[in-house]
């Protein structure tokens, strides 16, 4: 195993030396595919455990390790979840004291006869797996489209949850319905006292699609909120607010809007795009590894229903975040992009693909983009570091290619997978260097796929001729 530790440690800064690398101003930043194979996934966090923890809209939670790209399946709810044109299993939140309170909040739709309802729902982490589910908010209004929902928990232990207003623009105005709004709800299910309108968990309403949640400056709440044919948006939230829909699209800059805008005290966006790119998951960035995006947002684009705008947008804002000063736009050639996190020890950025088509389809990636050249305060490991990895090499490949895996691995199935998902080898892996013939197979993308007891590893391949 010595001879295989000092290859890898050779060959590991050549893959990463081949990979894709984009530019911005003084700093680079260098592609990595953490892993591939995924079905849909729709929300990813940066967990307290440093690693990624990603829903699949089929009804799977997971956590990945950023480092080796291993995945391990920590709930299977597949058998409530009905993952239509829109609905699944969308936005997740863990609790922000994770140490001693290891609960982790999900959001999912299920079939109510002829319609679709929503469920919040608290799970235990256990170490292993996600456990022991209560129901907290349930029979929320739900439909084939607009379901929101992202998931936010406050430094008052609330948690803010977006709803969409299920394709029925009217219930965003409607006081007596939940959908179309922002919803904000005790740790326990209950009905905050100090909401804004006593006894409803209303805090905020008029959205339309509210796909994007997050903290920014000085603690403050913004959303990107998806349009119809004009005007997505990007919102900063304030309590008991009327964000105008459907009456109002964007600002209020009609003689209609203006009236509706000047009687009903609606907040107008921080920015909105027209037509919609369809904007979706949002993170706050302010890493000094990448010093050009400080004190910004950035924003997950699915390129809406004919594609061609999808990206990450860098929105810069004004030091209280109260304005966004411009937009610069980055990976715009992965297709459509659901969400994002930021690892804040190197200040990397991961995103999550949904394919290139609505509503989307698999198989997807967790794309990496970090600066190399900045020296984070806690050590940053190689796969190789670990007791679980897998690295194939080279890569593109020709004709032969080398599956260079833990001893974990040994004994363990291997496919090799395009991307259109069929199975074109598959075997057993026989040892910690493994040789495969790829030269039968035609020029493209696949990914290697392994399995063991402690979970599974995605290496992607390029095949040229």
């Amino acid at each position: 195993m010595k001879y295989s530790v000092l290859l890898l440690a050779f060959l590991f800064p050549m893959l990463l030396c081949s990979q894709t690398t984009v530019t911005i101003d003084s700093t680079t930043l260098t592609e990595r595919v953490v892993a591939t194979g995924l079905n849909v996934p729709w929300e990813i966090l940066w967990g307290p455990d440093d690693y990624i923890w990603v829903t699949e809209k089929a009804g799977k939670v997971s956590r990945i390790d950023p480092v080796t790209g291993n995945i391990t399946e920590i709930l299977d709810i597949t058998n409530l979840v009905d993952s239509g044109s829109e609905p699944g299993l969308l936005g997740m939140a863990l609790h922000p004291d994770f140490a001693n309170t290891p609960h982790v909040f999900l959001v999912y739709n299920y079939s109510a006869g002829w319609s679709y309802e929503e469920r919040l729902v608290r799970y235990e982490w256990n170490g292993t797996n996600l456990v022991n589910g209560l129901t907290l908010l349930d029979n929320i209004p739900a439909g084939n489209i607009h379901n929101g929902s992202r998931l936010l928990i406050t430094a008052d232990e609330k948690i803010l949850m977006t709803t969409g207003d299920t394709g029925s623009g009217n219930l965003a105005q409607n006081m007596n319905s939940l959908s179309g709004k922002l919803l904000r709800i005790n740790l326990d299910g209950t009905v905050p006292t100090d909401n804004p309108i006593s006894g409803s968990y209303i805090y905020t309403y008029g959205h339309r699609n509210a796909q994007g949640l997050n903290f920014g400056p000085e603690g403050k709440v913004y959303s990107s909120e998806h349009g119809a044919q004009q005007s997505d948006e990007f919102n900063l939230i304030i309590e008991g607010r009327n964000y105008g829909w459907p009456n109002v699209e964007g600002a209020c800059n009609t003689n209609t809007e203006i009236n509706f805008c000047n009687g009903n005290n609606v907040v107008e966006p921080l920015k909105e795009w027209s037509p919609c790119p369809a904007v979706n998951g949002i993170e706050y960035y302010n890493h000094p590894s990448i010093p050009e995006w400080e004190n910004s947002f950035l924003m997950a684009v699915l390129g809406g229903l004919s594609g061609g705008r999808e990206r990450i947008s860098v929105l810069h804002m004004n030091a209280d975040g109260t304005a966004i000063t411009s937009e610069d736009q980055y990976f715009d050639d992965y297709g459509r992009l659901r969400d994002l996190c930021v690892n804040p020890n190197t200040g990397a950025i991961y995103f999550a693909t949904n394919g290139p088509n609505y509503p989307s389809n698999g198989p997807n990636q967790i794309v990496e983009y970090r600066n190399l050249d900045y020296n984070p305060s806690v050590p940053v490991l190689n796969p190789t570091d670990k007791d679980q990895f897998m690295l194939v090499f080279p890569n593109p490949a020709i004709h032969m290619v080398t599956i260079q895996t833990s001893s974990s691995f040994v004994n363990h199935p291997f496919e090799l997978i395009s991307y259109n998902g069929q199975v074109v080898k598959k075997g057993i892996i026989t040892s910690e260097d493994f040789q495969l013939n790829v030269q039968d197979l035609p020029v493209g993308f696949y990914y290697v796929k392994a399995n063991n007891q402690q979970g599974t590893i995605t290496q992607t391949l390029v095949i040229n001729k």
